[in-house]
């Protein structure tokens, strides 16, 4: 890689705010794709290697960015930067899992699953770029289908849904669905433990964007 290149490289990869893919690259730099390819390569090679360089190459949502070493958070955690932060409510996270797992779905599959009415949490998570009408279900009525973003898998670090673990989910209404109000634990699944009624207001966790 000479050293034109990879100031090029790097001076895109930290300009933007998006990541950026393999065939977006190649056209703003000139490059042919496998060129570019073993540019990356070689680039991300060059900051893991060295203990120096507080920042790293990952792959995510299709693309290429530049973020910080994971065992720098603790410094990284001291800055107060509201800006930077998606926080997603409880109803949020459930509803996000549940199109995440299931998608495309429909807005009364969504709420058959959670048990609650959801069309103002994922209007939410549609305004905020999370999810996206996927089209209509072949279906009495032809309801809107939903499906998760690119900016989702930007924001949880994913480069593709096939990174997503795999919880149990609940079934859907008549198939052992959770009681409305049930709390699920970290990983999707319901535990138990009595909730107040999910409401976008109830803010539980903060997403770095």
């Amino acid at each position: 890689m000479t050293p034109e290149k990879e100031a090029i490289l790097e001076a895109l990869l930290f300009a933007s705010a998006e990541p950026l893919s393999l065939a977006r690259l190649a056209e703003l730099m000139g490059s042919p794709p496998a060129v570019v390819r073993g540019l990356l390569e070689a680039y991300g090679n060059r900051l893991a290697s060295d203990p120096r360089r507080g920042v790293r190459l990952v792959e995510v949502a299709g693309g290429y960015r530049l973020e910080t070493r994971p065992d720098l958070a603790l410094w990284i955690h001291q800055l107060d930067r509201p800006d930077r932060e998606l926080r997603l409510s409880r109803a949020a996270l459930e509803c996000l899992a549940i199109v995440a797992y299931r998608q495309p779905v429909t807005r009364a599959e969504i709420e058959a699953v959670r048990g609650v009415q959801s069309e103002s949490v994922l209007r939410w998570l549609e305004e905020h770029g999370l999810v996206e009408e996927a089209g209509r279900k072949e279906a009495p009525g032809r309801p809107i289908l939903y499906r998760t973003t690119a900016r989702f898998l930007d924001l949880f670090g994913l480069k593709s849904l096939d990174e997503l673990p795999r919880p149990d989910l609940p079934e859907e209404e008549g198939q052992g669905s959770r009681r409305e109000g049930e709390a699920p634990n970290h990983d999707g699944r319901p535990d138990g433990r009595p909730a107040p009624a999910p409401s976008e207001g109830d803010g539980i966790a903060s997403v770095a964007e």
